[in-house]
């Protein structure tokens, strides 16, 4: 467990997403390295997982993520609400429930998206975690599910959910289809509409609206926040994570980083090295959250390639380094 930090304002301003199989602790801690102010989120860990599972596993993370956000699937208000209270008491900055996954096994599960059509269900859950912590409630949904595009169907969900005690909401700017499309293709077929997420902050000036979907550039950033209080970050954080390094000098105003690509890979060799001693994690387990560190400059495919080689699994991180490091020299 660890003390919770004090948070700036404007924690929304900036964040990444939670990506299922992405963002674990390990891609959490590279992300923070790159970062000291965007806001990072978890997985989604299901309430069956905390309740009925390995809570340390799910819930354990470094320190220095800070600020970080739990996000939560499930739709049992009294659930949620024992899952909050197991992530306050962890240490977790703001518990977030998932109402925008539109995944078939989600669903199988009666949360995600499908919550969409539910809004005194996603209100009641809402509640009920907002009655049991302090730190903030948030949700995350779609701007409509299937073919109901009708601005008034997002509008009443967070009307709804405001009711309850929730002040944030980060919306995904595309319907999820909760049949006919793989997750995959929810996040591309179903077309981004960011007008309705701006019309949704021009009705209720009090809440804190963040927009999700299709963001890739400064430019567009800096356009959304024009407007809304906060961008949330997906894929493209991921597969090109130094952009993250820019963030606090463009976004919060903070003075120029000195970190550069190889001292953040330095830094995650180190980090390799004592979770190794800590529980017996090899390298190769987070080393993959980092193959997009240099992302478009010469040599960058044989120097992932060289930390994405499971033969070398056996081999100390610095001698890894050491290889990558010859073999982008030699492509470069």
């Amino acid at each position: 467990m660890s003390d919770t930090p004090s948070v700036p304002s404007g924690r929304w301003r900036l964040s990444v997403a939670p990506m299922l199989d992405w963002t674990d602790r390990h891609c959490r801690y590279f992300h923070r390295l790159l970062s000291r102010n965007a806001l990072l989120y978890t997985e989604m860990v299901t309430t069956g997982a905390l309740l009925h599972g390995d809570v340390a596993r799910h819930l354990r993370f470094n320190a220095e993520e800070h600020p970080l956000a739990l996000q939560l699937g499930g739709s049992e208000p009294e659930e949620l609400a024992r899952c909050a209270r197991l992530g306050e008491q962890w240490g977790y900055d703001e518990i977030n429930l998932n109402c925008g996954c539109p995944s078939e096994r989600v669903q199988r599960g009666a949360f995600g998206a499908c919550l969409m059509a539910e809004p005194q269900l996603v209100a009641d859950c809402v509640k009920a975690m907002v009655d049991v912590v302090v730190v903030p409630v948030t949700v995350k949904h779609r701007i409509g599910i299937d073919k109901t595009e009708s601005y008034e169907f997002v509008r009443d969900f967070v009307g709804t959910v405001a009711e309850a005690g929730c002040s944030t909401f980060i919306v995904h700017a595309r319907n999820a289809w909760l049949k006919g499309l793989s997750p995959k293709e929810n996040r591309d077929i179903p077309p981004l509409r960011y007008e309705l997420v701006h019309r949704l902050k021009r009705e209720f000036p009090q809440l804190t609206l963040v927009i999700n979907g299709g963001i890739t550039t400064d430019a567009q950033v800096a356009e959304q926040l024009q407007q809304l209080d906060g961008v949330m970050i997906g894929r493209e954080a991921y597969h090109n994570p130094w952009w993250l390094a820019s963030w606090d000098e463009r976004f919060y105003g903070a003075a120029p980083s000195t970190l550069t690509r190889e001292l953040a890979e330095q830094q995650m060799v180190d980090y390799m090295l004592r979770v190794a001693a800590e529980d017996g994690t090899g390298w190769y387990a987070i080393a993959r959250h980092m193959l997009g560190l240099r992302h478009g400059l010469p040599g960058a495919r044989r120097w992932r390639q060289v930390w994405s080689d499971h033969k070398l699994k056996g081999l100390d991180p610095r001698e890894v380094m050491a290889l990558a490091h010859g073999q982008q020299r030699l492509a470069a």
